[in-house]
C-alpha cells in the first residue's frame, strides 16, 4: 500500500463525523458566474471563500467540459466548466515549472489539506508535482507524501480527488502568504524526459490538462473531503 493509499485508509473511520462539521477555505469549480449553461465559459475567481489562480511557465488557458470523458466532481453537471491548460515546455526542459498556481491565505485554519480534479489528454505530461510555498514565493515538496507526484497513466481521463496533506507541514497552517502550484514534472525514473499520459502516445507541449474542482479545507473539513477523494479514486479504479 502506496502512503497516499495509506492516507485514504486512516482517514475513512473519520469521514462520517467530519463531513458534517466540514469547512471550505477557498474552492475554485471555474464555472460560469452568473451560470450561462455554456462549458466553454467560466471564471478563475473563486466560487467559495478568497484566493488567486494563474498559470505559470508560459501555459495559455481557456475552459472546456468538466462532464467530458466521465467528468469531474463538480455537481453542477449543467454548467461545468474546467480550466484547460496548454503550452507546456518542450521535451527535456523545464521540467517543474509550468502548470498552474494559487496562492490562499489560511489565517485562522489549521491542518490543510488541498485536493483537484485533473483530467489528461493523451499527449500531455503523465506525472504532475504539488509544490506548496510558505512565503508566497519559493516552492518546496518536502515532507509531502511521494515528494507530492501524481502519476496519470491514461490519456483523455479524469484523475479526481487528488489530494495533498499539508497537515505535518509546519507554517501552512494560519499563514497569510500560504500557496501552491501542481506543475508538469519529468519521469521520476531519472530520464530527464516527460512521460505521455497515454502509453502509446508521446509527449507533446501542445497536449492538454484540465482542472476543476481545486479545493482548499481545514480540519476537520479536510477528512471529509479526503474520504471524497479517496471514494471516488476507488470508484475509478474498479
Amino acid at each position: 500500500m502506496n502512503a497516499r493509499m495509506l492516507l485514504c485508509a486512516l482517514a475513512a473511520p473519520a469521514f462520517l463525523t467530519a463531513a458534517a462539521s466540514g469547512q471550505i477555505i477557498t474552492q475554485w469549480n471555474f464555472n460560469s458566474n452568473p451560470p450561462d449553461g455554456v462549458l466553454t465559459t467560466g471564471t478563475t475567481a473563486p466560487n467559495i471563500g478568497a484566493g488567486t489562480i494563474s498559470a505559470i511557465g508560459g501555459v495559455t488557458t481557456s475552459f472546456a467540459s468538466g462532464n467530458a470523458n466521465g467528468g469531474s466532481t463538480d455537481p453542477d453537471t449543467g454548467d461545468n466548466s474546467g480550466w484547460q491548460t496548454t503550452t507546456y515546455p518542450a521535451q527535456g526542459t523545464g521540467s517543474g515549472t509550468a502548470g498552474i498556481q494559487a496562492l490562499v491565505s489560511t489565517v485562522g485554519h489549521s491542518d490543510i489539506i488541498v485536493s483537484w480534479d485533473q483530467r489528461h489528454s493523451n499527449t500531455s505530461s503523465r506525472f504532475w508535482q504539488f509544490q506548496y510555498t510558505l512565503d508566497g514565493e519559493t516552492f518546496s515538496s518536502a515532507g509531502l507524501a511521494d515528494d507530492g507526484i501524481y502519476s496519470g497513466n491514461a490519456g483523455d481521463t479524469w484523475f479526481n480527488g487528488r489530494t495533498a496533506d499539508l497537515t505535518g507541514i509546519a507554517g501552512a497552517a494560519n499563514n497569510a502568504n500560504f500557496g501552491f502550484r501542481v506543475v508538469a514534472v519529468f519521469d521520476p525514473a531519472g530520464t530527464g524526459q516527460y512521460l505521455a499520459s497515454s502509453a502509446t502516445g508521446t509527449y507533446g507541449p501542445t497536449g492538454t490538462s484540465r482542472f476543476d474542482m481545486v479545493t482548499v479545507v481545514p480540519a476537520p473539513g479536510a477528512l471529509a473531503l479526503l474520504g471524497l477523494g479517496c471514494a471516488t479514486a476507488l470508484r475509478r479504479r474498479r
